[in-house]
C-alpha cells in the first residue's frame, strides 16, 4: 500500500502534481481543497462550517478537516493507497492523521515537500482562473491581499511540518519550479530513491 503526502505552499502545484503522480502510482489523489469545495457546494454541515474560513484564506478548524478526511478514507478506492494534497497543514493535524491512518492499519510511505520561490508563487496564484458561466475569472481566494495572507499562514502554521516529518525520516524536498513534466519526474525519482518502488 502506498500512502503519499504532498506538502507545499499555495501555488506550488500540489493539485497538478497530485493528479499526475497518483495516476502513475494507480492510487486516488485526495485534495482537501477539492473535498472542502465539494462539501460547500453540496451544502453539507461540514461544508457550511468550512465555507467562511476558506473565503477568508484561513485554515479550516482541525475537527472539520479531520472529519472530512476520515470520511473520505472509508471509500473503496483508497484500499490500495492514496495521495494526500493539502492535509495536514499543522503538526496537530499531522498527529491526527497518524491516528486516522492507524485506525485503518496504515501509515505514510513518504512525504514530498514541493519548493518554489515566493515571487513565482505570487505570479502563479495571481494568474489562476476559474470559468463561471463561460467567463474566465480570478478565483475569489486569489486576490493579492488573500494571497499574501495565505502565504503568511503557510509560513507560520505549515512550514514546521517539514522538520516534524524530517525527524521521522519521511521527508523528501523537491524543486517544483519549471516544467510540469520535469517536476513530476523529480517527485517520482525522489520517491523511488527512498525505497518506495515506483515502476
Amino acid at each position: 500500500m502506498v500512502c503519499l503526502l504532498l506538502l507545499g505552499p499555495p501555488g506550488a502545484g500540489k493539485g497538478t502534481q497530485g493528479q499526475l503522480v497518483a495516476s502513475r502510482l494507480s492510487i486516488p489523489p485526495i485534495s482537501t481543497g477539492d473535498t472542502f469545495r465539494a462539501h460547500v457546494a453540496a451544502g453539507t454541515p461540514l461544508g457550511l462550517s468550512a465555507r467562511g474560513y476558506l473565503e477568508a484564506g484561513d485554515l479550516v478548524p482541525d475537527a472539520v478537516t479531520c472529519a472530512m478526511l476520515s470520511e473520505r478514507l472509508t471509500e473503496p478506492d483508497t484500499a490500495a493507497g492514496f495521495l494526500l494534497d493539502g492535509f495536514p497543514r499543522t503538526t496537530a493535524q499531522a498527529e491526527a492523521l497518524q491516528g486516522i491512518l492507524a485506525e485503518r492499519g496504515h501509515e505514510l510511505t513518504r512525504v514530498i515537500e514541493l519548493q518554489v520561490g515566493a515571487a513565482e508563487l505570487v505570479e502563479r496564484l495571481s494568474a489562476r482562473r476559474v470559468v463561471i458561466d463561460g467567463q474566465s475569472l480570478q478565483r475569489s481566494d486569489d486576490t493579492p491581499d488573500t494571497i499574501r495572507h495565505r502565504l503568511e499562514v503557510y509560513q507560520r502554521e505549515t512550514v514546521p511540518l517539514s522538520d516534524w516529518y524530517g525527524s521521522l525520516g519521511l521527508l523528501s524536498r523537491v524543486d517544483a519550479s519549471g516544467d510540469v513534466d520535469e517536476v513530476t519526474a523529480r517527485i517520482l525519482d525522489s520517491f523511488s530513491r527512498n525505497g518506495a518502488g515506483v515502476d
